[in-house]
């Protein structure tokens, strides 16, 4: 598989790292406006484009893989206001895009652990709130991750009908946002009552497990048209 990484940041070179040692090649990376222009002809020869750039880009990006018919794989968080028209283009043109707020297989089962929590949680009565904790450099507060652990609260769990980052109000679902240091990404669902506490966390020690689940979303997205996220490859 021939694979062009747009934003080759930290997480682009660990998809690099991993796409290598699966045996693909790397055509093409794209950092800046001007390397689009210089290296459009490499990326011409991509069976598949993943995105970890940043927020303000990516439907830039998406819009110009979708121009060449490149399947792209999307990891970059805080553009979902965006979702929809792209989602529209995407299935009208019949492209490819795989879209996900997180890679990390170990993420995604605490994605499905999160739905049967919260579900006991209105049944028996336990009161639910979150927290996340990124490095300095993250943008997005909350983590793309913690706001789908979130809204998959809410589409389950009746007590609550809105989360916020501030000092909650009744029938608001608490996150607690903390940036500091180099933390890749710790994520806690806690639920509690007069008798006793649950917490699911999940605990990123490396990039390693978003980069493997981005490189299995594109060997996945070849030969496909539509919009997938990570429930489809699982």
């Amino acid at each position: 598989m021939k694979i062009a990484i747009i934003g080759y940041g930290k997480m682009g070179h660990e998809v690099e790292k991993a796409a290598l040692a699966r045996q693909h090649t790397i055509v093409v990376t794209i950092d800046n406006p001007q390397e689009w222009e210089e290296r459009l002809e490499k990326l011409k020869q991509a069976d598949v484009a993943i995105d970890f750039s940043q927020p303000d880009q990516v439907v830039g990006n998406i819009s110009r893989c979708f121009d060449l018919h490149l399947p792209v794989v999307v990891g970059t968080t805080a553009w979902q206001e965006h979702f929809e028209e792209i989602k529209k283009r995407c299935l009208e043109e019949k492209q490819s895009l795989f879209t996900a707020p997180n890679f990390s297989i170990g993420m995604n089962i605490m994605f499905m652990l999160n739905k049967q929590l919260a579900k006991f949680a209105e049944k028996y009565g336990y009161q639910l709130s979150m927290a996340e904790t990124h490095h300095i450099h993250k943008l997005d507060k909350p983590s793309g991750t913690a706001v789908k652990l979130a809204n998959d609260i809410l589409s389950v769990n009746h007590d609550y009908d809105h989360w916020s980052i501030d000092n909650p109000t009744d029938h608001t679902l608490y996150i607690k946002v903390t940036r500091e240091g180099e933390v890749n990404g710790i994520h806690s669902v806690m639920a509690e009552s007069p008798a006793d506490k649950i917490t699911l966390t999940h605990e990123a020690f490396n990039r390693q497990g978003f980069a493997l689940g981005a490189i299995a979303a594109a060997e996945f997205l070849i030969g496909k048209t539509g919009v997938f996220g990570m429930e489809d490859l699982l």
